[in-house]
C-alpha cells in the first residue's frame, strides 16, 4: 500500500489519480495515523512553503516524515514536497523538514541576469532532464533526455552536489531529481508528465 500526504496543498488528488490508472492500491490521507502501515509515502503537493510547513505542523506529518526517513522507509517528494524536505526556504522565510541538508531560492536570487534577461518565472511547461551522478532506481528504464511538466518558481540548492541525480536547464542548472538513500524527490510533476511520468511513479512503488 502506498501512502499519500494530504496536507491542504494543491494537486494532491492527481498523484492519486495516476497511481489508480497503474492499478496501484494507495490511500489518501490528512492523519499520519491512517497511513502509519502502508509500504512507502508520497509527499506531492503545490503552493507556498510557509502555508505548508503550518500545515505540516498542525496535523503531525512533520515529525511522521521525519520519523519515516530515520527509519530509511521509502518516500518520494513532488515538486512543493520535493523543495520543503530541505532546510530553509526563501519563499516565506521558513524553516522547513530539514530531511536533506541545502535551501530553497527564487530563480532570480541564484542568477539575477534571468531577470534582466526576462526569463520567464515560473518554469512552466515540458522541460528534458539530463542525468548524472550514477542511476537513481526511479529513473530505470527512462528514455535519453526525457521531457517532464515543471510548474516552479524556487529551485532546490543541495550542500551536497552528489544528491543530484537529475537536472534541467532553465537558464540555469535545476536540480530536477534527488536521491539520498531511500528518500527521492522530483521537482517536475510525474503524474502530469505522460507516459516517462508514469514510469517514475511505477519504479517508486516497485521499489
Amino acid at each position: 500500500m502506498i501512502g499519500i500526504v494530504d496536507y491542504n496543498a494543491g494537486n494532491i488528488t492527481s498523484v492519486e489519480r495516476a497511481l489508480k490508472s497503474l492499478n496501484i492500491d494507495c490511500i489518501l490521507s490528512k492523519n499520519p495515523a491512517n497511513l502509519a502501515n502502508c509500504q512507502k509515502i508520497i509527499f506531492p503537493g503545490v503552493g507556498d512553503a510557509f502555508f505548508a510547513m503550518q500545515q505540516l505542523k498542525e496535523t503531525g506529518f512533520n515529525l511522521f516524515l521525519k520519523e519515516w526517513v530515520k527509519q530509511n522507509k521509502p518516500v518520494l517528494g513532488i515538486c512543493l514536497g520535493s523543495q520543503i524536505i530541505f532546510d530553509w526556504s526563501e519563499e516565506g522565510d521558513v524553516n522547513c523538514l530539514g530531511l536533506v541538508e541545502g535551501k530553497i531560492r527564487h530563480f532570480y536570487s541564484i542568477n539575477p541576469e534571468l531577470k534582466e534577461k526576462e526569463t520567464k518565472v515560473p518554469q512552466i511547461g515540458f522541460n528534458n532532464l539530463v542525468l548524472q551522478n550514477g542511476e537513481c532506481p526511479i529513473l530505470k528504464g527512462l528514455p535519453d533526455n526525457p521531457d517532464f511538466y515543471f510548474v516552479h518558481s524556487y529551485v532546490i540548492c543541495p550542500d551536497n552536489p552528489q544528491v543530484v541525480k537529475a537536472y534541467a536547464d532553465y537558464g540555469i542548472k535545476v536540480p530536477a531529481v534527488i536521491q539520498k538513500g531511500n528518500l527521492f524527490a522530483c521537482q517536475f510533476h510525474p503524474e502530469k508528465s505522460g507516459p516517462v511520468g508514469l514510469k517514475i511513479l511505477r519504479n517508486f512503488c516497485e521499489l
